[in-house]
């Protein structure tokens, strides 16, 4: 029998891949490119649009380089990408019109703080989300204000909007399909998720016109059709999805209540809510999570904007580490973190607190400070963070959580996993394969192109480690509970 193959686009925040999986779900060939990533003022984040596609197509031509695999046996491929991250473009010539702003950027805040204060709840109800620079919105109407002509070329219907997922589909469809997915339309505060439509009053509110906007379709299904041009065939783009909800259904979390936890530059938590969306009142952010024959599913989101970005940081910028890895080693090396206490605000803190102006701190440091207590101080900051994720949820979603499951690339670090599962005090459990998204996406490509059914999914679906509390009760309450006056501290002061 002649093998067939599913490939999977995995466009992230630092880095494109191209996975190819086999029908028992293994990783059969892989490759990764990292690309730039600009910082031209304090707090904005770009990157270049035409290095984002040039990266992504060159990961899928290395990983179809491999002799023995025809783009024959493919049988189609999958999307998942950073989510809400903006760019827009000339429909004519394809060129877009500014970088890319990246959902880490913070340039619109301030205007964002101001429209929270008034119109939280409308946007709320009908978004699922908070008013937050995080979002696509107020970077649309950035460029809109600030590219000299746009607004008027927008209004013409001269421009075109779109996520990440939306870009590449117009260029891998030669501009033919100018589509995004449910999840990625419902991260841009203009998408109503109770109608699952682009909402007249939301784009009236952000002066953001119509006509630039992609059609929205379902997470998967025969979406699209790539260009033969690109790698000599063409193939069928079966499911289009946003990196943390792909990751969702890669942990096979179909049922309601399930919860997963990706740790990749930051670490979003997500629970299946099921058929109806839920909204939350303490931070957490109602979302799509899929589509699927026509039923949609719903997801609840606490997203901590740091977490593997902050065991790099410890890696390029205080360079107290070689690589990531070694940040196992040194945590493991100490038996505690010395009184010193990292709080993780690289980037602001995300929900539930969503404050964007408290800072990192690195506190309690004595002469007795050795790097490796800074270093096991900033991956329990981590575990900690997700605690603060797990209370909000279980208090919101009134389900009682009883195991999480863990991936994306700080999800390797044992250290890490072991402190979280004696933090949180409930089973933590890492899959075989870590590299959930690009997992999740070739599972819902295959099943929409018939590649696997559901059952079977479920049936190859493997697990590489459970994890199970061993600290004492009291000592693992009195950690955390020192940990949140700290934070408590921290945003009082940066309120003054």
């Amino acid at each position: 029998m002649e093998k067939k193959y599913i490939l999977s686009f995995d466009q992230g925040t630092s880095s494109s891949r191209a996975i190819l999986f086999d029908q028992k779900a293994q990783i059969v060939e892989k490759s990764q490119l990292a690309f730039s990533q600009f910082y031209p003022k304090k707090n904005w984040v770009e990157q270049d649009p035409m290095e984002i596609l040039s990266s992504q197509l060159q990961a899928a031509k290395d990983v179809l380089k491999n002799n023995r695999i025809s783009i024959d046996d493919i049988v189609g491929l999958g999307i998942t990408n950073q989510r809400e991250t903006t760019i827009i473009w000339d429909r004519q010539t394809g060129t877009p019109i500014y970088p890319a702003i990246v959902w880490q950027d913070k340039r619109t805040e301030n205007q964002c703080l101001k429209i929270r204060a008034s119109k939280e709840e409308f946007i709320r109800q009908k978004t699922g989300l908070v008013v937050d620079s995080y979002f696509s919105a107020t970077k649309i109407q950035w460029i809109l204000n600030h590219v000299n002509g746009a607004r008027e070329r927008a209004e013409k219907g001269e421009l075109a909007f779109g996520t990440v997922d939306t870009w590449l589909i117009w260029n891998l469809t030669k501009g033919q399909s100018h589509i995004t997915d449910l999840t990625n339309a419902s991260r841009t505060l203009l998408f109503n998720i109770n109608t699952l439509n682009w909402d007249p009053e939301l784009l009236d509110f952000f002066n953001i016109p119509a006509a630039i906007l992609p059609k929205v379709v379902r997470t998967s299904g025969k979406l699209a059709t790539v260009d033969a041009s690109f790698f000599g065939k063409e193939l069928t783009v079966g499911a289009m999805i946003g990196d943390q909800q792909a990751a969702l259904f890669g942990q096979t979390c179909f049922k309601k209540g399930m919860v997963k936890s990706t740790f990749g530059t930051g670490s979003f938590m997500l629970m299946n809510i099921g058929k109806q969306p839920k909204f939350s009142q303490n931070g957490l952010i109602t979302t799509i999570a899929w589509n699927i024959d026509g039923k949609v599913k719903y997801a609840m989101e606490g997203n901590i904007f740091i977490a593997g970005a902050a065991i790099k940081w410890l890696r390029d910028k205080l360079q107290i580490i070689n690589s990531a890895d070694e940040s196992e080693y040194l945590a493991y090396s100490v038996k505690d973190s010395g009184g010193v206490t990292v709080i993780p605000a690289l980037a602001g803190l995300g929900a539930p607190y969503w404050n964007n102006s408290v800072q990192g701190a690195i506190l309690g440091l004595t002469l007795g400070t050795k790097k490796e207590h800074i270093v096991r101080a900033t991956l329990e900051s981590i575990a900690h963070r997700t605690m603060d994720m797990l209370i909000v949820l279980e208090q919101e979603s009134n389900i009682k959580i009883k195991t999480l499951f863990v991936d994306g690339g700080a999800s390797a670090n044992n250290f890490l996993m072991q402190f979280m599962a004696d933090i949180i005090r409930i089973e933590v459990i890492r899959p075989k394969i870590t590299e959930t998204t690009s997992l999740g996406v070739a599972y819902m490509a295959g099943m929409a192109l018939g590649f696997w059914t559901k059952e079977e999914v479920l049936a190859i679906h493997k697990i590489n480690r459970k994890f199970k509390s061993k600290m004492n009760k009291d000592e693992a309450e009195k950690l955390y509970e020192d940990w949140s006056k700290i934070v408590k501290h921290i945003i009082q002061s940066s309120n003054l």
